[in-house]
């Protein structure tokens, strides 16, 4: 049988679907935390503070769940990661801090501070607590551009501190890779749209939908119109796979494709093929090749061009996608697809290994596959072009935005953060860059810098 007539809708039934993308980590219940929360040793020097990249206190906020002081605690996790609740969903903990924790080590397992924290804030949701109050106006405003999670982070933390502040998002739902990027069954019932309300709830934000530059937006105009920029677009493109073929049906950017999987309201009507191949090692390529898995797809499997210990995936993503009957084939590159004008027949690899100068070559042997259908994940560029006359104004090197430790463009007024500086693909990464901007443009407009701590409702100055 042509593999290509092996696209369908509908492989599986609504409830089957619906048991396939319900939470896949049980919530922690109050016993549950109670106990793991006590497994914490409170460290002074804490190791896994050094580890989070927005600088959480998770002892405190550890010690907090301990004595059921949840309010506490989600107060010490969203003063330094405004989105902690989707960081406790899709954090790689197991390389952060919970490695650093000093449990982990020999049989021990560390304490597992991502369920705690979802604890906290979920709690903190639940219940429809805000625990920030704005700080008196300063008559100043900025323009954020992207509505993901670095432009939120950072517009949050100017509207708390007495900006007003305008976010200008190109879709028509905020929450950038959280809304459109991340696994559905990460980020169940909303989870992304919830947090944006809570976001813009504080006061003092508003976003313009369908705003976007080089479309409708000009960098300079906003430049003239505003106190200071931060832009925050994310990622515009998908590499190439440089392999004959890349162009023919059922070759699908898995960006994409994850993006529909997450707007979709009926799973069924999403075309999924019986034998699929999906290329790169990275968390998107575990998360398309996890998905399509969950939608029905009889055989999945990943090719990856190098060893296992380079996959940018962690090796928690490798081993849930193994235990979910994902193959997983390394030393093997995109040689060539083949096909008709109705999709995809096989693919053809090269293998390959490293040569003494430690570059990866071809070894000249080759092998075919089966497949109805191919998923790129194989990382994602900025296009100069998506920033309309920024690509002519901004400075910029390796296709990415150039900042300082401020996260400061090249040009006056003007700060960046999130995939569009650094090319990363973590929310908690974002959040920080936002946090940090945001921390400069108030002392350019104030001359006061804001020191480590949050007491009080107030952040120490």
């Amino acid at each position: 049988m042509n593999s290509t007539h092996d696209i369908k809708t509908g492989r599986l039934s609504q409830r089957e679907l619906a048991e396939n993308f319900c939470d896949k980590l049980d919530p922690l219940d109050i016993a549950k935390a109670t106990i793991e929360a006590s497994r914490c040793y409170f460290c002074h020097d804490a190791p896994c503070i050094q580890a989070c990249p927005t600088g959480i206190d998770i002892p405190s906020f550890i010690r907090k769940i301990s004595t059921d002081n949840l309010k506490g605690a989600a107060t010490d996790i969203l003063s330094e990661n405004i989105m902690g609740g989707t960081c406790a969903r899709v954090c790689p903990v197991e390389t952060l801090c919970e490695q650093a924790c000093v449990r982990n080590k020999g049989e021990e397992k560390p304490v597992t501070i991502g369920q705690l924290q979802r604890y906290a804030t979920d709690w903190l949701f639940e219940n429809k607590v805000q625990p920030f109050k704005r700080q008196k106006s300063i008559n100043k405003k900025v323009a954020v551009i992207g509505g993901g999670p670095a432009g939120l982070s950072c517009a949050h933390r100017l509207a708390f501190l007495g900006v007003e502040v305008e976010i200008f998002e190109e879709k028509q739902k905020s929450g950038g890779l959280n809304e459109y990027g991340l696994a559905q069954y990460k980020v169940i019932n909303d989870w992304a749209q919830k947090e944006v309300s809570f976001i813009t709830d504080l006061g003092g934000i508003k976003i313009h939908n369908g705003k976007a530059l080089g479309q409708n937006l000009k960098l300079e105009t906003l430049r003239k119109e505003f106190d200071a920029v931060f832009i925050g677009t994310g990622l515009s493109g998908v590499n190439a796979m440089k392999a004959e073929g890349e162009n023919l049906p059922q070759v699908i950017d898995a960006v994409e494709y994850i993006s529909r999987l997450r707007q979709s309201d009926d799973l069924t009507r999403l075309p999924v093929g019986r034998r699929v191949v999906v290329i790169g090692g990275g968390n998107t390529a575990i998360d398309i090749s996890m998905q399509i898995k969950l939608l029905g797809a009889e055989d999945v499997t990943m090719v990856y061009r190098r060893g296992p210990e380079t996959m940018t995936a962690t090796w928690k993503e490798q081993e849930l996608a193994q235990k979910t009957g994902i193959l997983i084939k390394h030393w093997m590159r995109p040689a060539k697809i083949h096909g008709t004008k109705d999709g995809v027949t096989s693919m053809d690899f090269e293998r390959t290994q490293m040569d003494k100068r430690g570059k990866l070559q071809g070894t000249g042997e080759f092998c075919s596959m089966p497949c109805d259908q191919v998923f790129k994940a194989i990382g994602q560029i900025l296009i100069p072009q998506s920033l309309g006359d920024g690509a002519q104004l901004l400075e910029m090197t390796g296709g990415k935005i150039i900042v300082d430790e401020n996260r400061k463009t090249t040009l006056d007024k003007v700060y960046a953060g999130g995939d569009c500086i650094n090319g990363g693909s973590l929310t908690v990464t974002a959040v920080q860059d936002g946090k940090i901007a945001a921390h400069a443009i108030y002392k350019m407009f104030t001359g006061v810098e804001i020191k480590r701590g949050f007491k009080n409702g107030r952040f120490e100055m």
